[in-house]
């Protein structure tokens, strides 16, 4: 499947490609360039975006608005991201980009009964020393072209919204170097899913993976609506050192028409642990992978497929808690390992 003007596939891409798939499309290329298992999917990207914004540009300011913001003035910030968003979602789309989105919806679901996410992926999102990562939106169970097109136009509008414009103006980062691609792929009907990361986020020991998940669809654990159970695992040894099994009372998981709800877990399995010990060695054996891949730390979501238990990875990013204390003393070992295991899921998209 090759490309077009408006659409990337993700096999076509790498982290080289950030600036027309912003980060988190460049990070699904690279994954599966490193022959680490992904959700297929495209990428309309950035260039599809700047189309739409220079129109709008030509009646009204977008990008010289936002600059000329206050960084501490809230009210001023919500007004104007209000009737951002609004001027962009209402926007007709550039030229022959519905029939673009429509034909490459229909190459990946061939199933015109299939899901998709439609996921934001900004230029300056999943940097090592800045992330947007959760400022903008994500839409899962998305079904149709028509709504996939309505959905990239709202992560697009994204972009503006108050936490975005709050974070680069505080940031004083030039409007001009900021841009918005969307991801879309085909959304996993998830069994379990959660995050890893391949160093401790307590402490930053190195020899360590912590795995936090629960049942369903991720977007409970990283939204903070689940507490997850947790697992700390010796990288090198595969010695399951710590475990907290949680009571999991509500599970995300796919509406009968579109878009997700979120449904009581059932009793029986409230208190059972999401991932066995070998999809576990199985998840560290791919976090390993996806880190002498990139060469540094990474946070990364996961997903088990539910009817072949298949393990996905949704996302890869550099970890940011502690490769900005990277001048500092490599972390000590600890002696308990419970200390290693943390929810940090705010900021995820």
């Amino acid at each position: 499947m090759r490309g077009t003007e408006h659409i990337s596939w993700f096999a076509d891409l790498g982290l080289e490609h950030r600036a027309s798939v912003g980060g988190k499309g460049g990070s699904l290329g690279e994954l599966q360039r490193a022959h680490i298992a992904v959700p297929a999917g495209f990428v309309v990207t950035t260039g599809v975006f700047e189309r739409c914004l220079e129109a709008l540009e030509r009646d009204l300011p977008v990008r010289t608005a936002v600059e000329s913001l206050p960084p501490d003035d809230l009210t001023q910030i919500a007004q104007t991201s209000k009737t951002l968003r609004s001027r962009i979602e209402q926007a007709p789309l550039p030229a022959g980009v519905l029939d673009a989105i429509s034909s490459a919806y229909a190459r990946l679901c061939a199933d015109r009964t299939a899901a998709v996410a439609v996921r934001s992926s900004a230029t300056t999102e999943d940097a090592v020393d800045a992330s947007f990562a959760g400022l903008q939106d994500t839409y899962l169970w998305v079904k149709g072209a028509a709504e996939t097109a309505r959905m990239v136009q709202r992560c697009w509008a994204s972009l503006y919204s108050v936490e975005s414009i709050s974070y680069r103006r505080q940031r004083r980062i030039p409007e001009n170097g900021v841009a918005m691609a969307v991801v879309v792929q085909m959304m996993v009907d998830a069994r379990s899913a959660g995050v890893m990361f391949t160093r401790s986020p307590t402490t930053g020991d190195r020899s360590v993976i912590t795995v936090e998940g629960a049942w369903g669809l991720g977007s409970a654990v990283v939204g903070g609506e689940v507490t997850p159970d947790r697992w700390v695992i010796g990288k090198i040894t595969g010695e399951i050192s710590a475990r907290a099994i949680s009571d999991k009372t509500i599970q995300h998981v796919p509406r009968d028409t579109d878009g997700i709800v979120s449904l009581p877990v059932a009793d029986d399995l409230r208190r059972v642990a999401c991932m066995s010990d070998e999809e576990l060695q199985r998840l560290r054996d791919i976090g390993r992978r996806v880190e002498r891949h990139y060469g540094r730390a990474q946070d990364i979501e996961w997903a088990v497929e539910r009817l072949d238990g298949q393990i996905l990875l949704l996302q890869s990013r550099p970890e940011t808690v502690w490769s900005t204390r990277e001048a500092a003393p490599v972390a000590r070992a600890v002696d308990n390992p419970v200390e290693h295991v943390m929810s940090i899921f705010g900021g995820r998209s």
